[in-house]
C-alpha cells in the first residue's frame, strides 16, 4: 500500500485521484481548502483548510503529518482566470503564478523529508503550458503560469535523481469539469485520472522530468 497526498482533492480530477486510488487500497490524504461532500463520502483522510499560497498553512500541514512518508505528491490544485491583451489584469497574473507555480514548489520543498527514495512527485500542468504548441494565443496568466510550472518540473527532476525521487509533468487532456466549464467535447474525469495514474505508475527516473499528455503522448515544450 503507496501513501498519496492530492491537493485540489475536493472535486474535478483531483476527487477523482482520490477515488481511484482509494478503490485500489492506497492510502490517500486529500488536502484541499474547503471539502466537499463527494470527498468527505469516501472516507479518506481529510486535511481541509489547506491555502497553498499561505507558508503558514503548508507549515501547518506538514506538522500534522507527522513525518508521514510520502510515496506519490500530486499538485492538482489550480485556477485558472481568463486574461487577454487588451484587459490585462497584474493581480491575476499573479494569482496564476501563485498558486499554479510557486505553491507547488514551496510544497514539493516543505515535504522532502518525507519524500523517500522511490518517491513520485506529479505536477498537473496543461498542454497550453506548451509553447511550441501555442496557437491560439490569450489565455496570458493561465499560459505563463503553466509554463513556469513546467520549468519548476524538470529543475526538480535534476535536483531529485541523486534522492532517487522521480518528477513528471502531466496534461489530462480536456476534461469535462467546473474548470472547463464542464465542456461538451471533454473526457470524463474518471477517464483522464484512469489515463493519469498509468503515466505515474509508469514514470521511472529514466523517464522522470518529461511531459506527458494522460494518453501518453510526450508533449514538447
Amino acid at each position: 500500500m503507496a501513501t498519496y497526498l492530492i491537493t485540489g482533492a475536493n472535486r474535478g480530477i483531483g476527487l477523482e485521484y482520490c477515488r481511484q486510488l482509494q478503490a485500489r487500497g492506497e492510502l490517500v490524504v486529500a488536502a484541499c481548502r474547503q471539502p466537499s461532500p463527494e470527498l468527505e463520502s469516501l472516507g479518506v483522510r481529510l486535511e481541509a483548510g489547506l491555502e497553498l499560497t499561505s507558508g503558514e498553512a503548508i507549515a501547518g500541514l506538514v506538522e500534522r503529518l507527522d513525518g508521514l512518508p510520502i510515496d506519490g505528491l500530486i499538485h492538482n490544485a489550480g485556477i485558472v482566470e481568463r486574461t487577454n491583451l487588451e484587459h490585462l489584469d497584474a493581480g491575476s497574473l499573479r494569482r496564476q503564478f501563485e498558486v499554479n507555480a510557486i505553491a507547488p514548489l514551496e510544497l514539493t520543498s516543505a515535504l522532502l523529508g518525507q519524500l523517500h527514495p522511490g518517491a513520485k512527485v506529479i505536477l498537473m500542468t496543461s498542454r497550453m503550458g506548451s509553447i511550441d504548441d501555442n496557437t491560439s494565443g490569450g489565455s496570458y496568466g493561465y499560459r505563463m503560469s503553466k509554463v513556469a510550472l513546467c520549468m519548476a518540473g524538470k529543475s526538480m527532476a535534476i535536483d531529485l535523481k541523486p534522492r532517487g525521487i522521480a518528477v513528471a509533468l502531466l496534461h489530462p487532456g480536456l476534461v469535462s469539469t467546473r474548470m472547463t466549464g464542464f465542456s461538451e467535447q471533454g473526457i470524463t474525469a474518471e477517464q483522464a485520472v484512469t489515463g493519469l495514474l498509468a503515466r505515474i505508475d509508469a514514470l521511472s527516473l529514466e523517464t522522470s522530468g518529461s511531459f506527458w499528455h494522460a494518453n501518453g503522448q510526450l508533449l514538447p515544450w
